[in-house]
């Protein structure tokens, strides 16, 4: 055969592959919503197509006789039905596979989880493990989110309940001095105030949650002497400790500068001393100590609540949440913010608040870094 030959041969193959591509890319965009099948069929079938265009084009180049002609005939026949059942069988698998994938897709939107995928082709694979990750994500969402769902209710549930009872007991005083019945006048004014007081506590306390929560609460560097901050917060709850016959101990309080907000970090403070005196076994003793590294300072407030269960100890600081026993048989903090109120201004800080039991009570731990400058909100 000569140069010439092959060159003609070439030639013609080359125009069926053309022509024979051209219609199968037509027909591909006009077959583009069929089954994945169908498509790998279309490729078999062009790629036989091909073979077999450039096969009768080298046999008629060759003058082949018409015994041998019939044989080649015979032979691409049988080909190109194994091709084609080979195709479909792939298509087949490869079908099921991406049906899996678009059950599985179905499956996240529902809410459920995913089962482990056999194994499938690399390219499947890897878009099994993506869906297979993105089932977990939401899960874990879903679960976070249902937890500050149930945790905002309880809060509001709480929160109403501890407004409703101070407030009651006001009107009821109220009432009582309207009628001329209280027989000591200053002592009903007294205890009006303190109610009013306690409702005010909580109040604050409460605006003072959503601005951490939402980030807005503004926080301004200054140097503070925590010996300063804590001897304030024990003389300020001296009388709450006396009147519970609760000892408040701050000898191991040691000078000890930090750049802190003096307002947030005092109030932060005040609420883990006043968290211990409440809930301390009358006799017992709040112990108060501030130590300091080169990199934070430590105030750490050991009480003699009892302890608290170990499996509540991680949700001693999630907002509005409150448990029946335990503690003294007293429930938890009022309406269940103030330690999230301390851990959220102790976040704020660039700080953690740690909370461990200890022999006869429990330790809070408020760890601040020493040279904290740019402070800003951890929500």
């Amino acid at each position: 055969m000569t140069s010439g030959d092959l060159a003609t041969i070439a030639a013609v193959v080359l125009a069926w592959a053309l022509a024979i591509g051209a219609v199968t890319v037509v027909l591909q965009r006009l077959l583009r919503s069929a089954s994945i099948v169908v498509q790998i069929l279309l490729v078999v079938l062009a790629t036989m197509a091909i073979l077999v265009a450039g096969v009768v084009s080298a046999f008629n180049a060759m003058f082949i006789t018409a015994e041998d002609l019939q044989v080649m005939w015979f032979i691409l026949a049988i080909a190109s039905v194994l091709a084609v059942v080979v195709a479909v069988l792939l298509g087949l698998g490869l079908a099921r596979n991406t049906k899996r994938l678009a059950g599985d897709a179905a499956r996240i939107g529902r809410g459920e989880s995913l089962a482990p995928q056999r194994k499938m082709t690399s390219e499947l694979s890897a878009l099994a493990a993506e869906l297979a990750a993105t089932s977990r994500n939401l899960e874990e969402s879903r679960q976070r989110e249902l937890a500050v769902e149930n945790a905002r209710r309880e809060l509001v549930a709480w929160v109403s309940h501890d407004l409703r009872t101070p407030l009651a007991s006001m009107r009821a005083m109220a009432e009582a001095l309207e009628d001329g019945v209280a027989e000591d006048v200053s002592a009903y004014h007294q205890r009006i105030i303190t109610q009013a007081d306690q409702m005010a506590v909580l109040v604050n306390d409460l605006l003072e949650l959503s601005k951490i929560q939402a980030g807005t609460m503004v926080l301004k560097s200054q140097q503070l002497d925590l010996y300063d901050v804590v001897s304030d917060a024990i003389a300020d709850l001296a009388p709450v400790a006396a009147s519970r016959a609760i000892a408040i101990n701050g000898g191991a309080v040691a000078p000890t500068m930090v750049a802190a907000d003096g307002a947030s970090l005092s109030r932060a403070i005040r609420n883990v001393v006043l968290n211990g005196i409440l809930y301390s076994a009358q006799g017992s003793t709040v112990s108060i100590a501030v130590t300091s590294t080169a990199s934070e300072a430590v105030v750490e407030v050991s009480d003699g609540c009892g302890g608290i269960p170990e499996e509540d100890l991680p949700r001693m600081l999630t907002a509005g949440w409150q448990k029946d026993s335990g503690r003294t048989k007293s429930r938890y903090s009022g309406a269940g913010i103030g330690l999230s109120m301390v851990h959220g201004i102790i976040q704020a800080h660039h700080g953690t608040l740690e909370v461990a039991n200890i022999e006869g009570g429990c330790r809070f731990r408020l760890r601040i870094p020493a040279g904290a400058e740019n402070l800003r909100p951890v929500v």
